[in-house]
């Protein structure tokens, strides 16, 4: 009866702001799962009790005191509302592991927060906070904490003692550091803090051995990047160092072996490091909006790579080994100052689209016209006649080519 009472008066609050009907209930889905209900509107039920309540994109600008009487609550997704605080009575609902809470306008939340000890993914993206609660670090059992584009310039200390997260999302807020304790975050698998104002990094970056999948510093002010992350991340897979302003990536960037993509776009990069070629498992490498003349010889041992992204650079010409790309699918080398292509390029049997915009090109090697799945080539802004002879074979193919 008391859980009654509750969705009763969500009903009421829901018909007022129009996201129910006149007398229209919220759905009860019976399964036996522990995911949010499929429905923007809905509660899910088991042995005869709500262990999840979604009530998403509803306009609520409250939410009702008596929600601690969902005893059994095991997940609340409150996603996308108007929301700009919580009651203090959601720190007792015991048993629950999941919160989402993106998309608010939240600016505080309560202190008893700390009293969700099961509680295992927190979500807050999007909302207007600028201050966590102390106790947050008492959360000992969190895996997936979302606290990105907030407010954020500091953290409190006791943050830094959440030991078991395994997503971590600081992204869009104003931090300008991270402290050393960062390392001991010891289980994360995935870290972003893109889009701060971040200057340097803590060589405890290179502890979190763990990071396996994600790491994101885009979008910050950094000049270098710390010899630990290179020497002791071997098994990340992904790495976002675009939008800073490195001039130099140093051979030790070479040990992260395991790196699938690769993105140092709108940086200041002059050269590559030969190590680069140890990257063997890399698919898709961005450099574009640097200051490269050339491309280590090494990188034909990216005999994996599929995307090559190269455009507003400063490249005069490109290494022979560049045919070695076998699997190369895209290559992207508009804006930059080329006038020949290399004859091993006859050997990038996989690409199917060429963009050579805006170089200096005159002509075009007849090799290319046995790129035989080339399905987009773009010359445009070259001074390359539309009679050229390399051309034709790719039109006989169907190939669009931009001149």
């Amino acid at each position: 009866m008391a859980e009654m009472s509750v969705l009763q008066e969500l009903e009421e609050i829901l018909q007022a702001r129009s996201s129910l009907l006149s007398r229209e209930t919220i759905p009860v889905q019976r399964q036996n799962q522990n995911d949010p209900p499929s429905h923007v509107i809905s509660v899910l039920t088991e042995n005869h009790a709500v262990v999840a309540l979604s009530a998403r994109y509803c306009e609520l600008t409250a939410l009702p005191s008596s929600i601690d009487q969902l005893t059994s609550l095991r997940v609340l997704d409150l996603t996308g509302n108007l929301l700009t605080a919580l009651p203090d009575s959601l720190g007792n609902l015991p048993h629950l592991q999941k919160l989402y809470l993106d998309g608010n306008q939240l600016t505080t939340l309560p202190e008893t927060l700390h009293y969700l000890t099961n509680l295992e993914t927190l979500h807050v993206y999007s909302n207007h906070l600028a201050v966590l609660p102390d106790g947050l670090g008492q959360l000992t059992n969190l895996k997936d904490l979302s606290i990105g584009h907030n407010r954020f310039a500091t953290l409190p200390e006791s943050f830094w003692q959440l030991a078991n997260l395994q997503v971590l999302n600081l992204a869009e807020n104003q931090l300008v550091s991270l402290p050393e304790t960062i390392g001991d975050l010891s289980e994360l698998r995935t870290l972003d803090v893109g889009h701060n104002a971040l200057a340097s990094l803590p060589e405890s970056l290179g502890k979190l051995t763990n990071l396996t999948f994600f790491l994101y510093l885009s979008v910050n002010r950094l000049t270098s990047l710390p010899a630990s992350l290179f020497e002791h991340l071997s098994t990340l897979r992904y790495l976002n160092v675009s939008d800073n302003d490195l001039t130099a990536l140093p051979e030790s960037v070479g040990n992260l072996t395991s790196l699938i993509e690769l993105r140092v776009s709108h940086n200041q990069l002059a050269t590559l490091p030969e190590s680069l070629g140890n990257m063997t498992k890399l698919k898709e490498l961005h450099v574009m909006n640097n200051q490269l003349v050339s491309l280590p010889e090494a990188i034909g041992k990216l005999e994996q790579l599929k995307a090559l992204r190269l455009s507003n650079n400063r490249l005069t010409s490109l290494p022979s080994s560049l045919g070695n790309l076998r699997r190369l699918t895209i290559l992207d080398l508009r804006n930059n100052r080329l006038t020949v292509l290399p004859a091993s390029f006859r050997d990038l049997n996989s690409l199917t689209s060429l963009d050579l915009r805006a170089n200096r090109f005159v002509s075009l090697t007849p090799s290319i016209g046995e790129l035989t799945k080339l399905e987009k080539l773009d010359v445009r802004w070259n001074n390359i006649s539309s009679s050229q002879k390399a051309l034709q074979p790719l039109e006989q193919r169907g190939c669009v080519i931009y001149l």
